[in-house]
């Protein structure tokens, strides 16, 4: 299981989505911490990160370090790329 690692960019971004939405992320990242390659979709322009989840109408952008997720951004679907 990969460690899951919040940047501080993430950790604000979290600090704008309600109580349900959040709990739902963070059990959707538990879950995609056993295999997190198998749930990811890479992206095609690394500007933002390497990866991404889907969650509901939430993007995960993160990296893989070794055994981490390092999230960088969690973000609406329609704003994340902006």
């Amino acid at each position: 299981m990969y460690e899951i690692i919040l940047t501080n960019k993430a950790v604000k971004d979290l600090e704008y989505i309600d109580t349900q939405e959040k709990q739902k992320i963070a059990d959707k990242l538990r879950q995609y911490a056993h295999d997190p390659k198998h749930y990811a979709r890479k992206l095609i322009h690394s500007r933002l990160g390497n990866y991404r989840f889907r969650v509901g109408d939430y993007r995960v952008i993160f990296d893989i370090e070794g055994d981490q997720l390092v999230i960088l951004r969690i973000g609406l679907r329609k704003d994340i790329y902006k």
